[in-house]
């Protein structure tokens, strides 16, 4: 199913955009090779024979590989081929010491599927062409070393899934929510670390610009973005670069791009190739894989509940907004948490507002996540617990948050009593602190008579004030009506 939304016109041009994605796979060990995957090693010690591509050694399938393959096909609604075959994807380059990577060209291991994912409250989908398994290459270091290169092949052999969509996205917006939606699946589901600035998720964007029912534009491929903020501020440059140099009279070349975050700008690296010029044929080294349908049902019943599928249960069975929904499942520790205190609090909206509000601001100041948040969800549900029955007011609540944050008290109880924080619920008391109030606002109380509001609020300020913020408002705006009536 592809997007029947009406698109975004960029000054009269229709944008297309499609998505290469490369998540390296979670495993162990490297794809035709036991040697390890581990980041920031020194160069070249965990390379083996076969990732340097010495004579007589021969490629061996890493089944833990194949196996994470099969957990994406299975939470995209993808085919899982029951027989794909590698291929030879050939190429010179100093870090690629076979000369051509293997990689799945003809029948690629997970076929379709898609993406869906909300823009603001619009739901959208992208269709998935294919996931396919290929070993990553080496890496060439140019920096430190003067008038030459340096050749790490760590890297190579590394485990990857490259996965390919359909031109199904209309906008800049639309493409940095599909790869944070695939980002947050391929995480949640345990097969990439998703680690950006590692390259664990790189993605590749192919961009092109038409007039609305016009065949497809020419396109460019945007290499290696690798933050969500660079990855909107590179295709916005290119989709600009594009229409002024049609404008201009000139045709789009086809071609590889790299964005510069320091200039805003891309720039081309190379002519693109096409199929033709990689000479790819099957592999002769590696069978066919084969799956059998036993696996993947094995591995279907070792899945956990899908994102979008949650989502759903929790606007099911809290009765929370499509909105909050979304939002709490950002993150299997998200989810659990939200759900641990809804359960012990009995507050579903309120707990997922703390969650959305307090909790994610002060993640999002200490830069931290879910893992590390130093409330527990059985706090937070005795803290709500105590605003539900009118105990302490949301004001107070955020200061008791605030010691619970800090480590400066355990106990929600303890801290409202400590911290005189209980709101005052003696409706004699508080008859008492209005009466004085009104005498000493004759003026504001004269005024809200002759019919202004804002008079009202003025005296509620003051009763608050009086009372040193321990009030109930809802009692103080009750109370001073009825007087005041």
């Amino acid at each position: 199913m592809s997007n029947t939304n009406k698109s975004l016109l960029v000054q009269g041009y229709e944008v297309v955009i499609g998505f290469e994605t490369h998540a390296q796979l979670a495993t162990q060990s490297k794809i035709f090779s036991r040697a390890p995957i581990a980041f920031g090693a020194e160069p070249n010690t965990q390379a083996c024979a076969v990732d340097l591509a010495l004579p007589g050694t021969l490629p061996v399938m890493n089944k833990g590989a194949v196996e994470l393959a099969i957990r994406l096909g299975l939470a995209l609604g993808s085919h899982i081929a029951e027989q794909s075959v590698f291929a030879r994807k050939n190429y010179f380059y100093p870090d690629l010491p076979k000369g051509y990577q293997i990689s799945q060209f003809e029948i690629p291991v997970v076929q379709g599927g898609e993406v869906s994912f909300f823009l603001g409250d619009e739901k959208k989908t992208v269709r998935l062409v294919r996931a396919h398994l290929e070993e990553d290459a080496g890496k060439s270091l140019h920096e430190d070393f003067i008038g030459q290169s340096g050749i790490d092949l760590n890297r190579a052999g590394t485990p990857l899934l490259e996965i390919v969509t359909e031109p199904d996205m209309r906008s800049s917006a639309e493409a940095v929510a599909y790869a944070k939606e695939l980002h947050k699946i391929v995480t949640w589901i345990g097969i990439c670390d998703g680690n950006m600035q590692e390259g664990s998720f790189r993605c590749d964007a192919n961009v092109s610009v038409r007039k609305p029912g016009a065949p497809l534009g020419t396109r460019r491929e945007i290499k290696n973005l690798n933050s969500f903020k660079f990855m909107q501020q590179a295709i916005d440059y290119e989709i600009r670069w594009q229409i002024e140099e049609i404008e201009d009279g000139r045709a789009i070349q086809q071609a590889t791009v790299l964005f510069d975050p320091d200039t805003g700008e891309t720039r081309a690296m190379r002519t693109k190739e096409d199929a033709a010029d990689y000479r790819y044929f099957p592999d002769p080294d590696l069978p066919p894989l084969v799956i059998a349908r036993d696996w993947v049902e094995q591995v279907r019943a070792g899945m956990p509940e899908l994102p979008r599928q949650m989502a759903e249960r929790l606007v099911r069975e809290y009765g929370l907004p499509e909105y909050d929904a979304t939002t709490l499942t950002q993150s299997p520790a998200m989810a659990a948490y939200f759900e641990a205190a809804a359960k012990a609090s009995g507050s579903p909206k309120l707990v997922s507002n703390w969650i959305m509000g307090e909790v994610s601001r002060r993640l999002n100041a200490d830069e931290g996540d879910m893992a590390s948040v130093p409330v527990s969800a059985a706090q937070l549900a005795a803290l709500i617990g105590r605003i539900a029955d009118g105990t302490v007011s949301n004001n107070a609540a955020k200061q008791v948050f605030d010691a619970l944050w800090t480590g400066e008290g355990s106990e929600v109880d303890a801290i409202i009593e400590a911290k005189g924080l209980k709101q005052m619920n003696d409706a004699g008391a508080l008859e008492k602190i209005i009466d004085e109030v009104m005498a000493a606002n004759a003026d504001n109380v004269a005024q809200f008579r002759a019919g202004k509001e804002k008079a009202f609020n003025a005296l509620v300020g003051q009763v608050m004030k009086a009372s040193k913020g321990k009030a109930n408002p809802q009692q103080v705006n009750d109370v001073l009506r009825q007087k005041l009536q």
